[in-house]
């Protein structure tokens, strides 16, 4: 009896032990996963160290493609190495490669019925043209749309197309497609050539010379504009070779291959042989992202990206340089300490239940296109699991326009989507920082269009609900006085810190952000 009482003793000594280690470790648990642990390893210090580095002469500007860019991306691999933060490629490559070409005019000729026409003068063309062809076919006004196409008793497959501006009218006036006073996109000068040139795809023409009367004079002002400048416009190389021909022509062109176009909407294949031979002088850039991760423990395959743009303008015509501090080299090393936070969470075992993927993208000041790369051409993680993005661009000074509390942050696009992310972040905020939340430039009305004027716009295109971090511009906004001894290093602290915290609720809250404010 002794013996078995001894043993029940021992047993419930046991699981009474056992119990208090467990709840020790839980109350351990709870404690090490306090977030504030980690925010507060990103310091003023730490990211003075980094921008007085990363904004200096010696990156000369960061200007995408150029030796400073480089300088840049290897400062970045550098430190996600040191910080055993992985890359996010499955090669372990750091560098996403993003294809980029300038843009440069075209050169050669244009022949019509033997008649040589001048480049510029009689026709203007923005890209490649080349081929032989014993006839074109004027197909009117180029549409089709419901009951009406100007197609329907043609062939143009393998063809070069002729259409015009407008769209047609009935006796009264009123127009065809719409039936009353009111014309339709076909009409509108930002889609009338877009929408052709893609019907004409369709038709399977090779491909379309358009005539506008009206807007031809600004086509020709731009091409001399383009011609006569030494800038380089910078854009994606296209994913497949262009061989569709876009050429716009003269109203003195247009007549000689069609007699009183403007008033003849008769279609038909008209026997005009046309020499094309308009090469393309584009000269490819090599340009690349840096893109690491930390893999969730709970929820691998959801993603939350944190993004800014490691990329600035360079140097001045007059040799000046553009060190970027506010722009956006805050946001680079600001993303830097996110990372390292998180890093030392993961460290400590408190690694985020959902994969944190930190992008720093290039060609932002070219027009967001390591953005666009990365959304619309490579996603290295699948959008359709990607639950947020956060970007970050321009968050260390003080907007000079505005008034109150230097303690501020312009939030932008944080209720576009996502109901959820915007009652979070403003929760968050409440919680751990007390920060003032402006919401000045997140006005559907804002002339700025800030918020379609940074990398988050190409993942709330693709409906992932975004948020975009930004202390506004100033009069050192792309001008070589742009420095590091103007950031106020404060406030870069607690907005980084804002956006951690942020961060850490996405990554780590049970179920996903949801974007309930789709457009239908």
């Amino acid at each position: 009896m002794k013996k078995i009482v001894f043993i029940a003793l021992a047993l419930a000594v046991s699981c009474n032990s056992t119990q208090k280690t467990t709840d020790d470790q839980k109350k351990k648990k709870v404690a090490v996963a306090d977030p504030v642990k980690y925010a507060e390893t990103i310091t003023e210090d730490e990211l003075k160290t980094h921008l007085y580095t990363y904004a200096s002469d010696e990156f000369e500007g960061r200007e995408t493609g150029k030796p400073g860019q480089k300088k840049a991306i290897q400062y970045l691999k550098a430190e996600y190495e040191r910080l055993g933060i992985k890359a996010a490629k499955s090669d372990g490559n750091y560098f996403q490669d993003v294809p980029l070409e300038i843009s440069k005019l075209p050169t050669g000729t244009f022949n019509a019925n033997g008649i040589d026409y001048i480049l510029g003068e009689d026709y203007v063309a923005m890209s490649q043209a080349i081929g032989n062809y014993d006839n074109i076919v004027y197909v009117g006004y180029g549409i089709e749309e419901g009951s009406y196409s100007d197609y329907r008793s043609l062939d143009v497959k393998g063809k070069i197309v002729l259409a015009k501006t407008g769209e047609p009218k009935k006796a009264d006036g009123t127009y065809v497609l719409s039936g009353s006073s009111e014309s339709s996109a076909w009409s509108k000068a930002s889609d009338a050539l877009a929408k052709r040139t893609e019907l004409a795809k369709e038709k399977g023409a090779n491909g379309i010379l358009f005539y506008d009367e009206n807007t031809f004079p600004r086509y020709k002002q731009f091409f001399e504009q383009m011609k006569n400048s030494n800038r380089e416009r910078l854009s994606l190389k296209p994913t497949k070779p262009n061989t569709f021909a876009i050429i716009l022509v003269s109203p003195k062109l247009a007549n000689n291959l069609v007699k009183n176009i403007n008033e003849n909407n008769t279609v038909k294949e008209l026997t005009t042989s046309l020499k094309l031979n308009l090469i393309s002088g584009n000269k490819e850039v090599k340009s690349e992202n840096v893109v690491a991760y930390i893999k969730g423990s709970e929820k691998p395959n959801e993603y939350l990206v944190i993004s800014s743009h490691l990329d600035h303008i360079g140097v001045s015509k007059d040799g000046q340089i553009n060190n970027g501090a506010d722009d956006d080299g805050s946001g680079t090393v600001s993303l830097l300490e996110i990372a390292e936070a998180f890093r030392k969470a993961e460290l400590d075992g408190n690694g985020p239940k959902r994969s944190v993927v930190f992008l720093h993208v290039t060609g932002e000041e070219k027009g967001l296109l390591g953005s666009q790369h990365y959304a619309d051409n490579d996603p290295i993680f699948p959008l359709a699991e990607t639950v947020a993005n956060l970007n970050i661009d321009m968050v260390g000074r003080i907007d000079p326009k505005r008034k109150g509390d230097r303690n501020y942050i312009y939030l932008i696009g944080s209720d576009k989507l996502s109901t959820e992310l915007h009652n979070l972040s403003e929760e968050v905020n409440k919680k751990y920082t007390k920060i003032e939340l402006d919401y000045t430039y997140n006005d559907e009305n804002d002339p700025n269009r800030f918020y379609y004027r940074s990398d988050h716009y190409n993942f709330a295109k693709n409906n992932i609900p975004i948020i975009f971090y930004f202390n506004g511009t100033h009069d050192d906004y792309h001008r070589p006085s742009d420095t590091p001894d103007k950031i106020n290093y404060d406030l870069l602290e607690n907005r980084s810190r804002l956006i951690f915290y942020t961060a850490w609720e996405i990554a780590n809250r049970n179920q996903k952000i949801i974007a309930d404010k789709l457009e239908q």
